[in-house]
């Protein structure tokens, strides 16, 4: 399974343009921390006050960034046909989509796994009534998972992929 997190522009993917992508490999309970990606783009016109006071990532924090297609070559041979998990997944697939799309023909086909999803469906048998608190910093805070580097791309995707594993297994074990 691949953990993956993209950072962008906007939370509307028709306006929204991607800054950065981070992925990281999970096998069983280890999250595979020397297999990742850490892709800077180059920074989009769209780069604007509102959505770096978001993530904190500047035009001049890209300048080493990587073409689009170049990335999206990256992203592509990193996931191969594994299952991608993430927080608010869909939401990233649909902003790749919207680019490997038009280039390759077609959309990513890797199952999605909504970390949220997890977390409501096993903390919901633990408890009976009342709603179950689905936010990034709350699910953190109960699973004892430190966050890493919030609202970075490769932080969110380590931070989902501990998340994931402490769900399923209890204890993550980190290479």
């Amino acid at each position: 399974m691949v953990s993956l997190d993209c950072e962008t522009t906007s939370l509307d993917v028709k306006k929204g343009e991607i800054l950065s992508i981070g992925a990281v490999r999970i096998r069983g309970r280890r999250v595979i921390t020397s297999e990742r990606l850490d892709i800077k783009l180059k920074p989009p016109a769209s780069l604007t006050g509102d959505s770096i006071k978001i993530h904190k990532i500047r035009a001049s924090d890209l300048v080493d960034g990587i073409e689009l297609d170049d990335a999206l070559e990256q992203v592509l041979e990193f996931v191969g046909n594994r299952p991608i998990l993430g927080y608010y997944v869909n939401y990233d697939i649909r902003m790749l989509d919207k680019y490997i799309r038009p280039k390759y023909g077609f959309g990513l086909p890797n199952k999605a796994i909504e970390l949220s999803h997890v977390y409501h469906d096993i903390i919901k048998w633990k408890t009976v009534g009342g709603d179950v608190d689905l936010r990034f910093d709350t699910i953190s805070k109960k699973l004892d998972i430190p966050i890493i580097q919030r609202h970075t791309a490769l932080g969110d995707a380590i931070t989902v992929a501990l998340m994931y594993v402490r769900l399923k297994f209890g204890a993550p074990l980190a290479d």
